[in-house]
C-alpha cells in the first residue's frame, strides 16, 4: 500500500509528465483500466468457484483393511 507522501510525489511526477491539461484524461483512463483489471480478475475467480462446486472427486472403492490373521503358537 502507497503512503501518503508516496502517493504525493507520484502525482506531482505525473503533473510535470503529462501536464495539468492531460492529466484529468490519463486519470480517467488509468481508472478504467484498473476497474476492467478487477472485473476481470472477479469474473476469473467466480468461475474457478464455480467449477470447483461443480467438481465431484471420483470415489475410490474402500478397500478393507484385512487383518492378520492370529498366529496359534501353541
Amino acid at each position: 500500500m502507497l503512503s501518503v507522501p508516496d502517493m504525493a510525489i507520484i502525482g506531482v511526477l505525473a503533473l510535470i509528465f503529462f501536464g495539468p491539461d492531460q492529466l484529468p484524461r490519463v486519470a480517467k483512463r488509468v481508472g478504467h483500466v484498473v476497474r476492467d483489471v478487477q472485473n476481470t480478475s472477479q469474473a476469473f475467480i467466480r468461475e474457478l468457484e464455480r467449477s470447483a462446486d461443480e467438481y465431484e472427486p471420483p470415489e475410490h472403492p474402500q478397500k478393507e483393511s484385512e487383518e492378520p490373521a492370529a498366529r496359534s503358537d501353541v
